[in-house]
């Protein structure tokens, strides 16, 4: 019976793959937990719920799922709100719990309305700006906890609290931060079988322990198996109402993102293709269900999914191990994460948050078309020192509003704006039909049309998949495009990474000016692709072809 639901061929793969993310979310899940508001006990019962669940229902078949960095600032911000709302914990936690669930919900509606297809319309300086404010988040909320003192609630209370700095440090757990992040990152490089996180983790809660050093710990985490929580959640007053659902909107979008962009990692490492939509249903299912135990919602996470799949995991099932261990440490190990001091997780976030912003990005803020370096900005900043809601949709509207505009003037130049077609299978033009005829089994000639905008730019790259084997080379044709926005710089880069991954050589052909400019400024021209690779005139494209693969040699 057990097999006819799940794939037990690869079972111990999926144990040692879940065993493995386990292992590296629990200390994740601890300080995810603690950063929330809500206690370690909630990030673990989040990590618990969301971990089997969206693994059993989802659609990546490897996914190791659990509370994320955006999805933690989210709740951290919401907890924030419903404390100030309410007057008392209990009336708080009603509001948190029922947006936590209804964040699910949507999730699920989402799935079945075929949301996920929409995803790909979110321009690249929204989601980037966004994430680097929540990695921005993380690091700055993380600063008071790192030195030993309570932690501030909002990035604007830790900006006017830094002169408490100099009286209230705790120089000991200013030291245990700074071993927790120095063990981070240097055990890797003696050894990856072991999760370094763990080993910052361990080590630095023994030296407090035998020390006996005064430093705040995480205290008590409940034993045994958790209780139902949503008993009270009938009983919030429909005045919160508005708040529930724009809070619960952010998470159900928010982790909607999360969840696909580590699904497509995992494509990419298994050469699978996940279900987008069983995977928001199964996301929003385990969300929905960490909440009735009083666990803070979660999303597809990137480095479990990573290890769970270099570990061998192949099957849902691997998913669902990382899930039932940590199930088993609630159980049994619960007594010892007390002891855990909160500057050791503090140590172990503000890596991560580092790792959520975005330096690419930011890096090329002064060689993207400024229109998408304000837009970042202008999330970035309002992301991190206003609010996360209001950050995503002025980021959208003003994205939307600059591409119209765009759109606009180019319509006035008389320029077509069109879609992205097939890799293959195209029409060649009349200049290309001799080369072609002799070519076609080696050779794909890619039309561009019209600015690469975002929206038009996730078709074309999963266009890169379905090549033959046979190809060795694509000319990307680029006389018809006048503009690249950031999203189509970027997108244009994957495309041609993945394609000289696979010992594909690229040729741009009649490259204007802006976009030219563009990839010059980022230095995809030289980096990858190399001057000789450019040309101005198909012809000459043709020749250097030619005498490539007259010689038998893959083009370089």
């Amino acid at each position: 019976m057990i097999n006819t639901l799940f794939n037990t061929k690869h079972l111990k793969g999926d144990f040692t793959g879940g065993l493995v993310a386990g292992v590296v979310a629990l200390p994740l899940a601890l300080a995810f937990g603690v950063q929330s508001g809500l206690g370690a006990t909630a990030g673990l019962y989040g990590a618990i719920a969301v971990g089997i669940f969206a693994a059993m229902f989802g659609g990546t078949e490897t996914q190791a799922s659990g509370p994320t960095g955006p999805m933690t600032v989210v709740s951290a911000a919401l907890v924030a709100a419903a404390i100030q709302m309410n007057a008392g914990m209990d009336d708080a936690m009603n509001v948190i719990l029922l947006t936590f669930l209804l964040g699910g919900a949507f999730q699920v509606v989402f799935g079945f309305l075929n949301i996920a297809g929409y995803v790909k319309y979110f321009p690249y300086p929204v989601i980037s700006g966004f994430m680097s404010g929540v990695g921005l988040i993380i690091v700055l909320l993380q600063i008071f906890p790192f030195l030993g003192m309570d932690s501030a609630k909002s990035t604007v209370s830790v900006l006017k609290d830094l002169p408490r700095i100099a009286s209230e440090t705790n120089l000991y757990a200013l030291l245990l931060g700074a071993i927790t992040i120095a063990v981070y990152f240097i055990f890797p490089k003696i050894t990856k079988a072991i999760p370094s996180a763990l080993v910052a983790l361990i080590v630095a809660t023994l030296i407090a322990y035998f020390a006996k050093w005064d430093v705040p710990l995480i205290g008590e985490i409940p034993s045994g198996l958790p209780a139902f929580q949503l008993g009270g959640v009938l009983s919030v007053d429909p005045s919160a109402y508005p708040k529930i659902i724009e809070y619960a909107l952010v998470l159900a979008v928010l982790g909607s993102i999360d969840s696909l962009l580590t699904s497509v990692i995992a494509d990419n490492m298994t050469k699978t293709k996940h279900n987008s939509n069983r995977e928001l249903i199964g996301q929003g299912i385990g969300n929905m269900l960490a909440a009735a135990i009083g666990g803070i919602p979660g999303a597809g996470a990137t480095k479990g999914t990573v290890v769970n799949i270099n570990a061998g995991g192949k099957t849902r099932l691997s998913g669902i191990f990382h899930g039932l261990f940590l199930l088993a440490v609630l159980l049994g190990l619960g007594q010892l994460a007390a002891h855990i001091p909160l500057a050791v997780l503090a140590g172990l976030l503000i890596p991560i948050g580092f790792k959520i912003i975005d330096f690419k990005g930011l890096k090329h803020l002064r060689k993207v078309p400024k229109a998408d370096a304000v837009v970042l900005i202008l999330v970035l900043s309002v992301t991190t020192f206003g609010s996360l809601i209001h950050a995503v949709g002025i980021g959208i509207a003003l994205a939307c509003l600059l591409f119209m505009k765009k759109s606009g003037d180019i319509g006035e130049k008389g320029l077509e704006v069109g879609d992205i077609s097939e890799m293959d299978g195209e029409k060649p033009w009349q200049d290309e039909i001799e080369f072609y005829d002799k070519y076609k089994d080696k050779v794909i000639i890619k039309h561009l049309y019209g600015p690469l905008f975002f929206g038009f730019t996730s078709y074309f790259k999963d266009q890169i998949k379905t090549l033959s084997k046979d190809v060795k080379a694509v000319i990307i044709r680029m006389d018809r495009v006048p503009y690249m926005d950031q999203t189509g710089l970027y997108a244009l880069e994957d495309v041609i990474f993945d394609l000289e991954k696979e010992n594909i050589e690229v040729i741009l052909v009649g490259l204007k000016e802006q976009p030219k400019d563009m990839l010059e400024a980022v230095d995809i021209i030289p980096d990858l692709i190399s001057p000789e690779e450019v040309f101005d005139r198909i012809g000459d494209s043709y020749a250097y072809l030619r005498n490539k693969l007259k010689a038998g040699e893959r083009p370089s």
